[in-house]
């Protein structure tokens, strides 16, 4: 994917819930925000599982956010509404298939804010 940022694959090393951090990460996106800000709050230190949980939250509103506003909008919207679905599902896809490989998969704007936030969280 063009403009997608990835960096090097993670060690497994496990979360506070006890699973491996990929997995955790993983399941951060299963049910979008829902299991993001279960992951978000359940972690405390694995800041790997904390921004894929972020990053979880944001696409996941994004796409509610974007597919609520193109409802609104008659033929144009709905049609454009009709192509998001499939886009969100190859983006929730490959979410958690690179979280899964342990990478740092980042969205172009999902991510760099999902980082800031997760680096701004992890600060005394």
């Amino acid at each position: 994917m063009e403009g997608c940022v990835v960096s090097e694959k993670q060690s497994p090393q496990t979360s506070s819930s006890g699973l491996s951090q990929n997995a955790a990460a993983t399941l951060s996106y299963v049910l979008g925000f829902i299991t993001g800000l279960i992951f978000l709050f359940m972690e405390k230190d694995n800041k790997f599982v904390r921004f894929h949980a972020m990053q979880s939250i944001v696409l996941s509103v994004a796409f509610l956010v974007l597919s609520t506003v193109l409802g609104f909008i008659p033929i144009i919207g709905w049609l454009l509404g009709a192509l998001l679905s499939p886009v969100a599902l190859i983006v929730w896809i490959v979410c958690m298939v690179k979280a899964y490989q342990g990478q740092w998969f980042e969205f172009p704007v999902a991510g760099p804010f999902s980082r800031d936030q997760v680096n701004k969280m992890s600060q005394p």
